[in-house]
């Protein structure tokens, strides 16, 4: 018995019309369960639609460059026997391992690609009218793959390929003429970065920046720019709740459970947005707005191979110590493996960026916008500090915050380190 069963777009979070970038089947190709089909990609990640059973591709409903919603009928295939009978849809959304294909970024909830200012096609850049082409430009995958990495749209750059089909040097020459253009009043008035050719004074090697990198690069440097930060430093006296910390671990690691500081600072941290929900906040899209957030979803910045991304713990306020212990050390160890979803790195409310166990004393950590605050935490250290009438020996813990000061002024700033620093210096008040 053969049935003919319909592939659909599983569930992607929130995105609508998410772009395919590439499609790895055609019409007669047989495929097993869980072979890609074809690959989407999204601000945040690049993800493969597998096939959910094993079948005959009798017909590929998308090409390369459409783009789908959940649910869209994507393929049809005809399955067989045993295949056929368990056949489900919609599939389910696997991030993929290869390095080329997975796309975690510490960024924010809705985040997107610095765009390319739009001039006028090469070599004469002295306009930003774009030139007349269609909504749809013809171009390769890798060429799309190309253009989305550099924030160009496809549509306004003129193709000089066969029947207009747009190519590399297309992409790379409409960039050239964008960058030679006048910095606009909606810009930073700044020089031009000078073109060096660093062979010139000794060896060099060329290493292209990880996609990651890439991606978050633009979006860190828009929230730099376009966000006036402020950093407030301060240190907490953790003497206590790293013997309380300590005492845990022994406990707990009969049953493999590591109990971090973090695990403590994500507990303290909702106490604190609690006092002080401006911090627990948004603007909205006309920025005259603050949107307040009833939940508590605390961001992780996790180191990579690949860089930084940000897995977004769920409503903090509802677990304890351990359960926050144990989903650290579970989603850290999947954001590193490239494993990963882009929905498990929407919708934080703060992002704690911890480099306690690489070293430093303060910095000055970007905000994860739309986020209006971030909280870095550096290596604790033992410091003489003058208590009931001497010194004694204490355990403090380097804090930096940074916040939107548009949101957020400096005296509330202040408060909101003052009392974290209160709360992490007696873990008792997170029991209140």
């Amino acid at each position: 018995m053969t049935t003919i069963k319909q592939v659909l777009v599983p569930d992607i979070g929130n995105f609508k019309d998410v772009e395919i970038i590439e499609v790895m089947v055609k019409a007669g190709d047989t495929v097993k369960a869980e072979d890609a089909l074809l690959t989407l990609e999204t601000d945040k990640a690049t993800m493969d639609v597998p096939s959910p059973f094993s079948g005959v591709v009798k017909e590929m409903k998308v090409k390369a460059g459409d783009k789908v919603s959940e649910g869209a009928l994507v393929a049809l295939i005809e399955a067989s026997g045993e295949a056929a009978a368990s056949a489900i849809a919609p599939v389910a959304v696997t991030v993929p391992a290869p390095a080329t294909k997975t796309v975690l970024q510490p960024q924010p909830s809705t985040p997107a690609p610095a765009t390319v200012p739009t001039p006028a096609p090469p070599p004469r850049a002295t306009s930003r009218e774009l030139p007349a082409t269609s909504s749809l430009a013809h171009a390769s995958p890798s060429v799309r793959r190309f253009a989305r990495e550099l924030g160009v749209s496809l549509p306004q750059v003129r193709g000089s390929g066969e029947k207009g089909r747009v190519t590399r040097e297309d992409v790379q020459n409409f960039v050239k003429a964008a960058l030679a253009l006048p910095r606009g009043a909606g810009g930073l008035q700044v020089a031009e970065m000078p073109l060096v050719d660093f062979a010139k004074y000794g060896a060099v090697e060329s290493k292209p920046l990880s996609r990651i990198k890439k991606l978050s690069g633009a979006w860190l440097h828009r929230n730099w720019v376009s966000i006036p930060h402020i950093t407030q430093h301060d240190e907490a006296d953790i003497t206590e709740m790293e013997a309380f910390r300590k005492q845990l671990g022994t406990e707990y690691a009969a049953q493999g459970i590591k109990i971090t500081p973090l695990a403590f600072m994500l507990k303290a941290v909702v106490e604190a947005l609690q006092q002080f929900p401006d911090f627990n906040a948004s603007l909205d899209a006309s920025g005259e707005n603050l949107v307040l957030k009833k939940y508590f979803h605390i961001g992780v910045a996790v180191d990579t191979p690949e860089g930084l991304v940000v897995p977004v713990l769920r409503d903090v306020n509802q677990k304890g110590i351990v359960q926050l212990a144990r989903e650290l050390a579970e989603i850290s160890g999947r954001a590193r493996e490239k494993k990963i979803t882009a929905a498990e790195m929407q919708g934080g409310c703060l992002t704690i960026s911890s480099l306690g166990g690489i070293g430093g004393s303060f910095f000055t950590p970007i905000i994860n916008a739309p986020e209006v605050a971030i909280l870095g935490v550096s290596r604790s250290s033992m410091k003489p500090v003058w208590k009931d009438g001497k010194f004694e020996p204490r355990l403090l813990l380097p804090l930096s915050l940074s916040y939107d000061h548009r949101v957020i002024d400096g005296a509330a700033g202040v408060r909101f380190t003052t009392y974290l620093a209160q709360v992490l210096s007696d873990v008792r008040r997170l029991a209140l």
